[in-house]
């Protein structure tokens, strides 16, 4: 299987994993304009689940070292597998709450708010499972990160907004942070289904990356007949949806949602191959920088601030700039 042979190959896959992170929520801003989020979250599952299998029979089998995907995959034991899988069933149940958080309150919102408190809490937990990396360096790059995740939160408040808009941002706003404290301890239970420090080698019953998130993304589409059935039938804002609109959607808009997981899954993925290097914390932090990728493009892109006081301008700029420096502290703490 391919694997990553140093620090910095690593690091360049975990910035990837922050693009992705960061980016795949546009499919679901492109979807929602004649699609809902509940909808659209069906076909990103598909994605996760197709693209796990795909990479999992060409990179997770390419090589000579470790374990190919097919032979990995027998030799797992029960409780090897039950991790990944719950790995997946947590971040289902977050991210279901975080993609309704952006369709409440927007990207710029929901990113930073949710996976900033993710990165955050997700840290600490991965830090005290697998020490790696200087830990005040570590750290501080978090304070950063946390300074930016309130420039980002004030902007939005001084945003004008109607009373219904009002309360769905203040729903958003609920919902994205929520989501960010179960995001942040998926992490902790893929990681432990992996055998971190010998990817060459792996031991006997433990998983490869390539294993492990196929997984989690078999936990992902099974805990989503429970989850997205009950969102789709008890929904935080407008009717109730049935089955058979989704199947009445267009070929282009289910790929538009298949895109977004795809999108998603190449992050993970690669944050997962990464952790073998970086360590689980580092590389865990540095994909959590997508709050400051999706901030972008909901400013730049989608003009979700349009409109608002000329302070946050500023606050924005400085959001941007914390967010910067809190990772390239979190990227120094490993070398």
């Amino acid at each position: 299987m391919f694997i990553v042979q140093n620090y910095h190959l690593a690091v360049l896959l975990c910035i990837v994993t922050m693009l992705c992170w960061g980016s795949w929520g546009n499919t679901q801003k492109l979807a929602s304009k004649s699609w809902r989020y509940e909808l659209f979250y069906w076909d990103y599952v598909i994605g996760i689940l197709l693209l796990s299998l795909l990479l999992g029979l060409t990179m997770g089998s390419c090589g000579s070292e470790g374990r190919s995907f097919l032979i990995d995959l027998r030799q797992i034991e029960w409780t090897t597998a039950l991790n990944a899988m719950i790995g997946g069933i947590v971040f289902n149940a977050a991210n279901i709450l975080l993609s309704a958080a952006v369709s409440l309150a927007g990207m710029s919102v929901a990113f930073p708010v949710g996976v900033g408190l993710a990165l955050v809490i997700g840290v600490c937990i991965n830090y005290l499972a697998m020490p790696k990396g200087d830990p005040t360096l570590l750290f501080a790059g978090v304070v950063l990160v946390v300074v930016a995740i309130i420039l980002n939160g004030i902007a939005a408040g001084k945003m004008p907004r109607n009373v219904e808009n009002g309360k769905s941002g203040k729903t958003g706003l609920v919902l994205a942070i929520v989501a960010g404290i179960l995001m942040s301890m998926f992490y902790r239970f893929v990681a432990a289904a992996m055998d971190l420090e010998h990817f060459e080698q792996p031991e006997t019953g433990l998983a490869t990356p390539y294993t492990a998130f196929f997984l989690f993304a078999a936990g992902i589409l099974i805990s989503n007949l429970l989850f997205n059935t009950l969102a789709m039938k008890h929904p935080f804002a407008g009717p109730a949806l049935t089955y058979k609109i989704y199947f009445r959607g267009s070929f282009g808009t289910h790929l538009v949602g298949i895109f977004g997981g795809v999108v998603w899954g190449i992050g993970t993925l690669f944050s997962y191959i990464a952790a073998g290097k970086a360590g689980a914390a580092i590389s865990y932090a540095l994909g959590q920088g997508a709050p400051m990728i999706a901030a972008l493009w909901g400013i730049l892109v989608w003009h979700e601030f349009r409109g608002g006081p000329r302070g946050n301008t500023v606050r924005l700029t400085l959001m941007i700039l914390f967010f910067l420096a809190g990772l390239g502290l979190i990227v120094y703490a490993g070398m």
